[in-house]
């Protein structure tokens, strides 16, 4: 007896729906950068969650890349975010309107 995967799907559901509302309504970038990667990952747990319904393991190679993708995504996005907040602490989402060259 497990988990019935529709309690992975309304978990992903929330999960997502906590990355979205906060990628909405913070401003501060490095929190919306976590929020991005909360969206991610609920989808990446949708993802498991139907490849084991399913008896599939499509799903999970699909993950894999995903987290592959995303590393990189971290890697280049800290990189940016630490940048801008070495010359200003206080940057927010609309102060980046200043990369532009």
């Amino acid at each position: 007896m497990g988990v019935p995967g529709a309690w992975y799907l309304t978990l992903a559901a929330v999960l997502f729906g906590v990355g979205a509302v906060g990628l909405l309504i913070r401003r501060n970038v490095l929190i919306m950068f976590m929020c991005v990667e909360l969206m991610l990952n609920a989808a990446n747990l949708s993802f498991v969650t139907f490849a084991r319904m399913l008896n599939d393991i499509a799903g999970q190679s699909t993950v894999f890349f995903v987290l592959v993708v995303a590393a990189a995504e971290v890697v280049v996005g800290l990189g940016i975010i630490v940048s801008i907040f070495r010359r200003r602490a206080a940057a927010t989402a609309d102060d980046l309107h200043s990369l532009k060259g």
